[in-house]
């Protein structure tokens, strides 16, 4: 057997809960009466679902219990104090079922409430006409069977997404089921092809369960508007059988105007409309065509049918026959001379008129005869037929052309005797000939040349002209007739008959003539470029004739010009200006010399040397034409006399040029170095600053900056850069000098740090600062018996670390360079307790027996670069020891030169626990 369902266990849950809580009141009060319960007492299902009720008491031995309801059962699990049971199927609205107990003689009851919903799965929309006139309402009614509780319904009538109406429920009974919405509308032509739907709502929110929405399917409505007029048709009143006739059908206002239906017929013959939409006008058009067997009186209908409604017109249209008259030649091609006889008739009863002569009577023949001449070739005859149909006179017409045959003619208005054309245009050859049939022309020179090709587009040339013979034939003869082709064309001229390019000698005669081509035969004149005079005949040839002429030929046809350049060729002549005879070559200019000679063509010159240090040598030249390569510049060139010799195809000529040699200011490093130093103190001198250079160049130095004040020795404000300027006549040379000014060494400053007191044991500092140039060096002298001095690595600095009684005593700095040596002293002393000083006595006179009596000890910077003191060495040996291991000496040696600083008295204070370093300087 299945287990419970979770209903069940919910149930039974509940019902457990229920009977510990009646147990728990119970034991508190013993007075309290019995109750049955029901759970759920009010619940909501959904139609055709199942629930589970739970019965309950509290009273402690139920004589009996049950659960009444209509509903059917499932199953049911009972206990002592309660009963769980499943209804199922549940249809009702609404159903009331009671749990019992019979306790203490007593019926203890509990009623419920059970209520169904069901879904709104079916949503009818009714359905909408098949057409709506515009302006005029029609009804919107939504259905939703069996949905409920009704009071939970919502319905929404929809256009598209838009809400029309909606409609809320509430109120309606409990059980109330299905609900019904409608509403009247206004159909608008908007609305055509607008989708219409209903929704409904069954919203359970308030009771714990969710909102169950459902749209019913979409309706479409269709709107439409006929107006009442009837359509306009266009029609001919009279038709011919087998002819066509226009037919027009219009209507406005109509919508939508693409679902409108048109029927179009003449008779009982339907046409083929062809149906165009502007808006909301319906335009038909069709072509109506007769039969004979339509002959007569016809109804010719259009009908326009939309939204099941129609409008007709109906318009009268008469069928009718009328062939075309006849007309005919006796001899459509009459040779000259014969008779003709022309015939005008009709087919009905109309009225026949040849050539404005009407025949006898309708139904009759119009006639006339002639006798062919060639006038009459191309002579137009027309026949004109008249009838009456239904009160309108009709009229049809035929024309014919009779031909006349005769034989060619060549007249000079179609061929003429002479011909000219310009050169190049395209023309049409014309030789027309008269003639029937049509002759045939041909053209060819007599000689069996050219042929000239007729009646055809081409261009013109000259080998066309000439005279011509040209021939008309046909069938009835033939003529004959020579014509001549003239071709005219502008003027040419060419390299053979006006070279571009003509050459004279001076003194010679010569004339300017230019022979041009061209057809009438041009005249040719030739002009000075700048001038108006015609150049002609003969001239005696000078070079001011020399230039550029233009000539210009001149017919009918055009003109053309050509530029003609004359030279005049000469002999070489030199030229003071342009050769000089005496020139001077400046060295590094790379400048050549320029010797440019006149003459035509260009002469070639030579420059060779004659005598002392030139002779046999070539004198480099400069080219005449700047664009032309120049020859290797020379670093170095004789001097001297050299001999010129220009030479052309016409002569050659000479002249002597005198060549001198300059350069242009140098100076270097020999002549003149870029630093120099001077002394202070020494007597002002110039830079020592000279230049080469030919002429001698003079040489001025001038410091840069602020200049320098005129004095009579040398100071250190002297220090600086000047600018040294050499010029002579060829260009100028600049060098810049550094100047050091050297000075001797002076020791501006001598401190101790800490100014203050020093006890045993602290430290001091030394420090010594020198002014020289160049650089002076730094060296120490200490007291004798000082220990373990430091210095920095360029000796400005002497450091002691762990003062003692031997360090305190007069220290020396020194300073030396290549200008003299300066010294100055400073006096240090150490001052502590009594048994401080007994100690240091002690220890100063060991060292100074150690050492020996009237050494000195030194401090040299340039022996000594360690920077500390060899405390062993100086105990184990009778000497001072350099401070970086060096022996002493060198200090000896550096002590002995240069001046001193006098000490100055020292302190000490009275109460014996200061110790303190007293420095004086002189």
């Amino acid at each position: 057997m299945p287990g419970p369902s979770p209903g069940l266990h919910r149930a039974l849950l509940g019902l457990w809960t229920a009977l510990g809580l009646g147990l728990l009141s119970l034991s508190a009060v013993t007075q309290e009466p019995f109750w049955a319960d029901l759970q759920p007492r009010a619940a909501l299902v959904e139609r055709g679902g199942s629930l589970w009720l739970n019965c309950s008491t509290n009273c402690p031995r139920p004589e009996r219990g049950g659960l009444e309801t209509s509903l059917r059962r499932n199953g049911t699990q009972r206990g002592l104090r309660w009963l769980a049971r499943q209804l199922v199927d549940i249809r009702e609205p609404e159903t009331q079922p009671v749990c019992f107990f019979r306790c203490a003689r007593r019926t203890l009851q509990a009623r419920g409430l059970i209520r169904t919903f069901q879904r709104p799965d079916r949503v009818e929309l009714v359905p909408l006409p098949a057409w709506q006139p515009v302006g005029e309402n029609f009804t919107l009614s939504c259905r939703v069977p069996g949905a409920g509780p009704r009071g939970s319904l919502t319905l929404t009538l929809l256009r598209g997404p838009q809400e029309l109406i909606r409609r809320s429920f509430a109120g309606e009974p409990p059980r109330a089921r299905g609900a019904v919405l409608t509403a009247t509308v206004l159909a608008r032509r908007e609305d055509h092809g607008a989708k219409f739907s209903c929704r409904a709502e069954l919203d359970l929110r308030p009771h714990g369960l969710g909102l169950f929405e459902n749209t019913s399917a979409p309706r479409e409505l269709r709107t439409f508007t006929l107006p009442p007029e009837p359509p306009r048709l266009t029609a001919p009143r009279l038709l011919e059988v087998g002819s066509e006739g226009p037919v027009s059908c219009v209507l406005d206002g109509l919508f939508p105007v693409s679902e409108a239906g048109v029927y179009l017929a003449l008779g009982d013959q339907r046409l083929s409309p062809n149906v165009t939409l502007e808006g909301d006008v319906l335009m038909v058009t069709t072509t109506a065509t007769a039969s004979a067997e339509q002959e007569g009186a016809r109804q010719l209908v259009c009908n326009v049918t939309l939204g099941g409604e129609s409008r007709e017109t109906r318009e009268n249209v008469t069928v009718y026959s009328f062939p075309e008259p006849h007309l005919t030649l006796s001899e459509p091609n009459a040779p000259e001379g014969t008779i003709v006889t022309v015939t005008c008739a009709a087919e009905t009863q109309a009225l026949v008129t040849l050539d404005g002569i009407p025949a006898a009577a309708p139904g009759q023949p119009a006639q006339l005869q002639l006798n062919a001449t060639e006038n009459d070739d191309r002579r137009g005859f027309f026949c004109d037929a008249t009838l009456e149909v239904d009160g309108e006179t009709l009229s049809k017409n035929r024309s014919v052309e009779l031909r006349v045959l005769y034989a060619p003619r060549l007249d000079d208005s179609d061929c003429p005797r002479s011909w000219t054309w310009p050169e190049g245009p395209e023309q049409t050859l014309r030789c027309d000939a008269r003639g029937n049939p049509q002759p045939s022309v041909h053209c060819t020179r007599p000689d069996g040349g050219a042929v000239l090709a007729l009646g055809l587009l081409g261009p013109v040339t000259r080998a066309l002209a000439g005279t011509y013979r040209c021939t008309a034939t046909n069938d009835q003869g033939q003529a004959v007739k020579d014509v001549t082709l003239t071709v005219e064309y502008a003027p040419a001229l060419d390299s053979v008959g006006c070279p571009e390019r003509i050459t004279w000698l001076e003194g010679t005669e010569a004339s300017l003539s230019c022979v041009a081509h061209g057809v009438p035969p041009p005249n040719v004149s030739c002009v000075r470029f700048g001038g108006a005079e015609v150049i002609e005949g003969l001239m005696l040839v000078a070079r001011e004739h020399a230039g550029t002429y233009r000539c210009e030929a001149t017919n009918a046809r055009g003109s053309a010009a050509k530029n003609v350049a004359v030279t005049v060729e000469y002999g070489p002549r030199f030229e003071e200006v342009s050769c000089p005879s005496n020139w001077t070559w400046v060295e590094g200019s790379g400048r050549l010399f320029s010797c440019e000679v006149a003459g035509k063509p260009q002469p070639s010159v030579e420059c060779v040397g004659s005598g002392g240090t030139s002779e046999g040598m070539l004198l480099p030249l400069a080219p005449p034409d700047p664009g032309s390569t120049a020859p290797r510049i020379p670093s170095d060139l004789a001097p001297g006399t050299y001999i010129c010799n220009a030479t052309n195809r016409h002569g050659s000529m000479v002249k002597i040029v005198t060549v001198s040699a300059e350069s242009p200011p140098q100076m270097d490093e020999s002549t003149c170095p870029s630093h120099q130093s001077w002394l202070e103190g020494a007597e002002a001198a110039a830079l020592a600053c000279s230049a080469r250079g030919r002429p001698s160049p003079q040489v001025s130095c001038s410091r840069e900056g602020a200049p320098r004040p005129q004095r009579l020795r040398v100071s250190r404000e002297d220090a600086g850069t000047y600018r040294c300027l050499a010029t002579n006549a060829h260009g100028t040379d600049a060098r810049i000098i550094t100047v050091g000014v050297e000075y001797r060494p002076v020791v501006a400053e001598l401190a101790a740090s800490p100014p203050g007191g020093v006890r045993p044991g602290g430290n001091f500092t030394l420090t010594c600062r020198a002014e020289a140039w160049p650089p002076a060096q730094i060296s120490w002298r200490a007291p004798p018996g000082a220990l373990n001095i430091g210095l920095s690595s360029n000796n400005s600095t002497l450091s002691v670390a762990g003062a003692m009684g031997s360090h305190g005593g007069e220290y020396e700095c020194a300073a030396t360079n290549a200008h003299g040596r300066h010294t100055r002293r400073i006096t240090v002393r150490v001052a502590g307790p009594w048994l401080w000083v007994a100690v240091g006595g002690a220890a100063g006179g060991a060292a100074l027996l150690a050492a020996g009596a009237g050494l000195a000890f030194y401090v040299q910077s340039t022996a000594c670069k360690k920077g500390e003191y060899n405390v062993q060495e100086a105990e184990s040996s009778g000497e001072a020891v350099c401070l970086n291991g060096a022996g002493a000496g060198a200090g000896r040696d550096a002590g002995a030169e240069g001046g001193s600083e006098a000490a100055g008295a020292s302190e000490v204070p009275a109460g014996g626990e200061v110790f303190a370093i007293q420095l004086t300087s002189a």
